[in-house]
């Protein structure tokens, strides 16, 4: 017992007696609020969080700081993608490689979006304590009406337990006690809720307002089937999902997830749709923020262009990039989710597709993109007090770049260290996937 009690004192492996200090100098800053490149300025962190930021002239290192030179380099906050899904069928090889290359790619954050929750919570754990490298994972438990879960899915992410009857993943009904689905859900340390489909308006708003009154977040899908896109903020989600979705406002919502069709862009081509504008006006005055998933209708379009005859799109890219840049222009703020992962051999993370999408497709600047990729990421996974900015207090997550992303997304890729909670992961470190991961893997 006296050797257990010792190593449990001992910490993670790696640890040190007292908070490791380091002074970051010469670097030009950019700091993830959107403003301009701020150069000539030092950042100070003291353990896992920063202790000061100053230009170069005011910053002395404290006695025993390590120093690291930037000049010439680049510092901004680690991204965020603000839509995993890491264990749909759980594979742990698989949720490994791709932290892996998440942290080692800049990602020091992420949501995961629903998935088998006992599998995700020990992965969160883990990469937390610095047991395995990859970002910290805040996680939502899902709700959806019960004729949703007969979904494949559902059986893969609930393996041992019926479908809809896990804290991780609830029917509901009308019957259903809300406030108990509610506690449940928050006592498998879930960050929020994800409303998901096939409920009716007013269940959605109940759900949406118990989780609140309890301390959690809503995330939600932008039409829940056959709740509208406009019912659906009625209820005020923290953050919406997948642009697309809002289409249905205008050409009508399927009576369930299950009966979706491809929306017609007819009438929302050629201008701001006012229906369109009315929703992201009503979103820009309550807060909602909007995760466009601009990924998931670029690889619905690939996968559709090599096979003509299988099943279409149920949005075309264009019209999902148009009506982002609509939400955009409106004040909506967005953040940058990919729900998908890359293909194993991709040595990038997949959110650096989703910037890039924001950029080539929206509209977004650069600097308007890498914002989406951190305060406003930080903000969709409920953590814009701990992250997404480079400021005193904060956690110190951290990109060094060797050339300025501000100029073009590509240069992300000129990555040279990511920084999570103070500690640092050189890319020369990184380790693409072994073949076994590579058979695993997605």
């Amino acid at each position: 017992m006296a050797a257990c009690v010792a190593l449990l004192a001992a910490g993670p492996a790696g640890a040190v007696d007292g908070p490791a200090i380091t002074l970051y100098r010469h670097a030009t800053l950019i700091d993830g609020t959107g403003g301009p490149l701020r150069p000539a300025m030092s950042v100070l962190v003291e353990g896992e969080r920063i202790k000061a930021v100053a230009p170069d002239a005011e910053l002395t290192a404290p006695a025993g700081a390590k120093i690291v030179d930037l000049t010439g380099k680049f510092l901004a906050p680690g991204l965020i993608d603000s839509h995993e899904h890491l264990a749909t069928p759980p594979n742990r090889r698989a949720a490994e490689a791709n932290m892996r290359r998440d942290l080692y790619g800049g990602v020091t954050a992420i949501r995961d979006m629903a998935d088998d929750l006992r599998s995700v919570a020990e992965l969160a754990r883990e990469s937390r304590a610095a047991e395995v490298p990859g970002p910290d994972i805040y996680y939502a438990a899902l709700m959806a009406g019960p004729s949703f879960f007969v979904d494949p899915r559902t059986h893969a992410a609930n393996f041992g337990v019926e479908p809809g009857h896990a804290p991780w993943m609830q029917a509901i009904d009308a019957q259903t006690d809300i406030p108990n689905a509610i506690t449940l859900a928050k006592g498998t340390s879930a960050t929020a809720i994800k409303i998901y489909a096939n409920l009716p308006p007013d269940l959605v708003e109940k759900i949406a307002k118990e989780a609140h009154r309890q301390g959690m977040v809503v995330w939600t899908h932008s039409a829940i089937f056959p709740t509208t896109p406009e019912e659906v903020l009625a209820a005020h989600p923290d953050v919406t999902s997948h642009t697309c979705y809002m289409a249905y406002q205008v050409v009508g919502v399927p009576a369930s997830y299950q009966a979706r069709v491809p929306v017609d862009p007819k009438s929302m081509i050629g201008g701001d749709n006012p229906v369109m504008a009315h929703l992201f006006a009503r979103m820009k005055a309550q807060g909602t923020l909007l995760d466009p998933t601009l990924r998931v209708y670029a690889e619905d379009a690939e996968r559709f262009a090599k096979n003509p005859k299988g099943r279409p799109p149920l949005c075309p890219l264009d019209l999902a990039a148009a009506l982002t840049r609509q939400a955009f222009r409106a004040g909506v703020p967005l953040s940058t989710g990919t729900d998908g992962i890359a293909p194993a051999t991709d040595p990038w993370p997949t959110v650096y597709d989703e910037i890039a999408l924001l950029v080539r497709k929206a509209g977004l600047t650069p600097a308007q993109a890498i914002h989406a990729a951190t305060e406003v990421g930080a903000r969709a996974a409920a953590q814009g007090a701990d992250m997404g900015t480079v400021a005193p207090g904060k956690l110190a997550n951290l990109i060094v770049l060797g050339r300025d992303p501000t100029a073009d997304v590509e240069n992300l890729k000129s990555l040279e260290t990511s920084i999570k909670r103070g500690r640092a992961y050189p890319r020369a470190d990184f380790k693409p996937p072994t073949e076994q991961e590579l058979r695993d893997a997605p």
